[in-house]
């Protein structure tokens, strides 16, 4: 396209420039996408090399960030580079992901943002249901929310661990921002307000200065919510950014949590298991023999062997009545020697041990 008449000619010469790096752009990334049908073609005749490495990921990243020398900001290259991998998918074999519904939920955002666009996606009804999925390969990965900063552990997802053959493949991190989505042209016009209950408690603050007079309506989820203020006038919802898009309704306000510090941790499932990728933590599962100090020898014998533990949490057997599992992160993969005999004296104190799965570990916040 030439430059209108009235560009200042300094200012046309820049954007000549930038479509002449457009046009290698494109090139070298067809180029790139050349080489990946290549793997795709290699992997089809080595079943087992998964489409989905999350140890091969991390490395790729991890690369970026390190040839970054800017100004572009290094998420702004992630970002762009998980777009890459999910089309990238798409050329291999189409990846079908299940996450915790509707479309518009919190669990839907944090897996457009791991995997991008590229990829097919199934909302399942409930946590059970994601594992279900992926046990009876309907999906080829299910994402699931594991912990939050403020709420803790998610039960539901703890209690399916312990009757699954589902295994922890990679975990991803991602804030958990409260919108006002609204048609409304102003909060003295919004007469009820949706969410979820537990959301109403994450944004008591906002809500207390800026629409006390609001009825409060609880809803099923934040995705429910969006969709009833794209219809019902007076109304605003509180949900995600996502939700704001799938149901056309504006957002009215940003970021109303209390605490922008809020983290949800998710895990991605499936049946591969991911190689080690210099960085990464391992989840178990364990139940102790019944005997006195059982979970402190549990615990002695990784900190003997120098394996640091980064969560703890303990729920019911669902077996027998007051007796618990724990599932634990510690941090270096099964496969590592110090972790892999840490893992075998540990054993010794249990009745059950199961390895949920080794992954890389997070390290940054997926925005």
């Amino acid at each position: 396209m030439k430059p209108a008449d009235n560009d200042n000619p300094i200012l046309a010469e820049l954007r000549r420039r930038i479509d002449d790096i457009d046009q290698q752009l494109v090139r070298l990334l067809n180029e790139r996408a050349e080489i990946v049908v290549d793997v795709g073609n290699l992997k089809r005749t080595d079943n087992s090399t998964p489409i989905y490495a999350p140890d091969r990921e991390q490395i790729v990243l991890q690369q970026i960030r390190e040839y970054n020398k800017g100004p572009l900001p290094d998420s702004c290259l992630e970002g762009i580079w998980r777009e890459l991998m999910s089309g990238s998918f798409a050329l291999e074999r189409p990846l079908r992901i299940g996450f915790l519904g509707p479309l518009g939920s919190f669990s839907h955002l944090a897996a457009t943002r791991q995997f991008g666009s590229s990829v097919d996606y199934t909302a399942f009804e409930s946590i059970p249901g994601v594992f279900h999925g992926v046990e009876t390969r309907r999906i080829d990965l299910g994402l699931v929310p594991v912990e939050n900063t403020i709420g803790g552990a998610i039960h539901d997802t703890l209690d399916t661990f312990l009757q699954t053959s589902a295994r922890v493949c990679a975990e991803i991190l991602i804030p958990i921002q409260h919108h006002v989505l609204s048609k409304c042209a102003s909060d003295d016009e919004i007469e009820k307000i949706y969410t979820r209950p537990e959301v109403f408690d994450q944004c008591r603050k906002w809500l207390s200065d800026h629409v006390r007079k609001a009825e409060r309506m609880a809803a099923a989820s934040t995705a429910r919510a969006a969709e009833v203020a794209a219809s019902d006038p007076g109304t605003a919802a509180i949900g995600s950014s996502l939700a704001a898009s799938i149901y056309n309704v504006p957002i009215l306000h940003e970021n109303i949590e209390d605490n922008p510090n809020n983290i949800t941790r998710f895990f991605v499932i499936g049946h591969q298991a991911s190689r080690p990728s210099g960085d990464d933590k391992t989840a178990i599962l364990f139940t102790t023999a019944h005997k006195p100090g059982a979970l402190a020898e549990v615990i002695d014998a990784f900190r003997d062997k120098g394996v640091n533990l980064t969560h703890i949490d303990k729920r019911p057997s669902q077996r027998v009545n007051w007796e618990y599992c724990f599932f634990i992160d510690c941090e270096g993969h099964s496969e590592e020697e110090h972790v892999a005999t840490a893992i075998e004296s540990a054993r010794n104190h249990c009745l059950q041990l199961t390895i949920l799965g080794s992954f890389p570990r997070a390290t940054n916040v997926l925005l």
